[in-house]
């Protein structure tokens, strides 16, 4: 089978000599070529050229944001996919979260996820799944609108001067962002369905593919718990960030099964196509990557998109 490995070279979780024997193993398994991404979008073009060259196999190694890159590649400019003639998706994760490889069971150690890997090749074993689309960027597992985009970029911005990616890192932005820098008081974000339904004054919307949402170490964080690959996108907003209440609702998704409840939440489940608008640009995220500033954002489900390794 022909396979393009896919390297980002800044994971947090893999070193040199570890990469090494990652491609000298998939070598034993796989006609391989190897390619080290060398800027933000990179892996995104060689997922498109591996497409075009009708590949057996991509290979993402790094962490949620490469392997949100060659999703996007595989599927750039198309609209309708048919799994069967895209390359399949390999995941070797290596960065902090790997939300998606956790989501699909891969196990954590990327040697270990590497002969799972192998195993998988050898045994024709794939799982299609379904992915979301924000406008024309495709996700995996979770986009957002506010305050966990602010997150992010706020993240990306503290990565950007050398601070290491981490759970701690997170948490501390995200607190300084809720307490500090965050508006409040005024809820921005609506939210429209085909159906005519329609929600006004929230304040922040997370858009789930599957779940859990993202992990605090090796905690499950699971604002909507029953988001599935095999159903339709799940979306909970609030419309209130009143300290006390927050942290109560944040409190619960961390505690179990049901997730966050109470009058100040919306959540809606196994939703095909829905839109948010906001009244001012509020920062988007997905898959854990900031990518800007929109004031309107229509998020779509596309079952079974893409055949995944595992």
């Amino acid at each position: 089978m022909r396979a393009l490995l896919i390297v980002n070279p800044r994971a947090t979780t893999t070193s040199s000599r570890t990469r090494a024997v990652i491609t000298s193993a998939l070598e034993q398994t796989l006609e391989l070529s190897v390619i080290q991404t060398q800027a933000r979008g990179h892996a995104m073009e060689l997922a498109a050229r591996a497409a075009a060259d009708e590949l057996d196999v991509v290979v993402a190694l790094g962490g949620d944001g490469t392997v949100n890159e060659v999703v996007n590649g595989l599927l750039v400019g198309v609209l309708d996919p048919n799994p069967d003639e895209l390359p399949a998706l390999g995941i070797v994760p290596g960065g902090n979260a790997n939300v998606m490889a956790r989501a699909l069971g891969i196990p954590a150690d990327p040697v270990e996820a590497t002969g799972a890997l192998m195993s998988a090749v050898s045994n024709g074993r794939t799982r299609e799944v379904g992915l979301g689309q924000a406008d024309d960027r495709w996700f995996t597992f979770a986009a957002g609108l506010g305050l966990d985009a602010e997150v992010v970029a706020a993240v990306e911005r503290a990565r950007a001067k050398g601070r290491s990616a981490s759970g701690g890192l997170y948490l501390r932005r995200a607190l300084a962002q809720f307490l500090r820098d965050t508006d409040r008081e005024s809820p921005a974000v609506s939210v429209r369905t085909p159906a005519g339904e329609s929600y006004d004054d929230l304040f922040l919307a997370i858009v789930q593919n599957t779940a859990p949402w993202t992990y605090l170490g090796p905690v499950e964080v699971n604002p909507s718990p029953n988001a599935h690959f095999d159903k339709d996108l799940d979306l909970f907003a609030l419309r209130s960030l009143d300290v006390v209440k927050t942290l109560r609702h944040a409190q619960q998704m961390l505690a179990g099964r049901t997730g966050p409840r109470g009058k100040d939440v919306l959540r809606l489940h196994d939703q095909p196509v829905f839109e948010l608008t906001a009244s001012r640009p509020m920062a988007l995220q997905v898959d854990g990557d900031h990518v800007g500033a929109v004031s309107a954002v229509t998020f779509r489900s596309v079952p079974r998109a893409l055949r995944v390794l595992v």
